[in-house]
């Protein structure tokens, strides 16, 4: 599904963000990524949706090679992937429904198919409710919804989410993290960057941490330890 092999990510003014990093993570599998702000977890997102090329190594998602990716196939990649950001990204003049949309149109969906598609997911993440309203007449915590509602529309092998609670309140916090252990238990692979260590803790999943860029821990291969999720 997502694998890493000896990768290398420099940048040119930074220097190296990544140093020989490698990791499998399994369809199906939730995994945090987790590490203080400036590890790497971000640029592993980046280069696992080709948002920056590798520098060295391998990177493999969903079949294709993401350091040899021709540019036309980067919107076929990304088609297989869900994407939420910390910063919920979405188009303040258009309604929740609307932003949920886009996301269909952007891809060629058929037309006629998009509004129940677009219902399917808001129901999924608590918003049907909310379908009409515009972004600044939601909590942090719906806007988030909606994020995570326009990230399945496509119905992504992967979901993606990067610092997904980082603005968000406790309360809002937990529900969002409810959601995504929900999506995952339905089948899809979820990738969650997070320093949270508290949200870590919540949940048996599988831990990769980086430190300046290598990676130093991998429940899925390494003996628990008290920093991790392990209890």
């Amino acid at each position: 599904m997502i694998k890493f092999t000896g990768v290398f990510k420099a940048f040119p003014k930074s220097g190296l963000a990544l140093k020989d990093v490698s990791f499998h993570i399994a369809k199906g599998e939730f995994a945090f990524l987790t590490g203080h702000s400036g590890a790497g977890k971000s640029t592993v997102l980046r280069l696992i949706y080709a948002e920056e090329p590798v520098t060295s190594g391998e990177v493999r998602v969903s079949g294709f090679n993401v350091a040899e990716i021709s540019r036309r196939d980067i919107p076929k990649l990304r088609r297989r992937l869900g994407i939420v950001f910390q910063d919920f990204r979405l188009l303040e003049d258009r309604i929740a429904e609307e932003n949920v949309a886009f996301a269909l149109e952007v891809t060629g969906a058929r037309r006629a198919g998009i509004a129940a598609r677009v219902m399917r997911v808001l129901t999924q993440v608590g918003l049907a409710a909310k379908a009409k309203a515009y972004p600044r007449e939601l909590s942090g915590g719906e806007q988030q919804r909606v994020a995570i509602a326009r990230a399945l529309v496509n119905e992504p092998t992967v979901l993606l989410a990067d610092e997904p609670t980082g603005n968000l309140d406790e309360r809002a916090t937990r529900g969002v993290f409810q959601l995504l252990r929900d999506i995952n238990a339905s089948g899809t692979a979820v990738v969650m960057a997070t320093h949270d260590l508290d949200l870590v803790r919540q949940a048996p999943y599988r831990v990769i941490e980086l430190q300046e860029g290598a990676l130093v821990y991998d429940s899925g291969v390494d003996e628990p330890r008290d920093q991790a999720a392990s209890t």
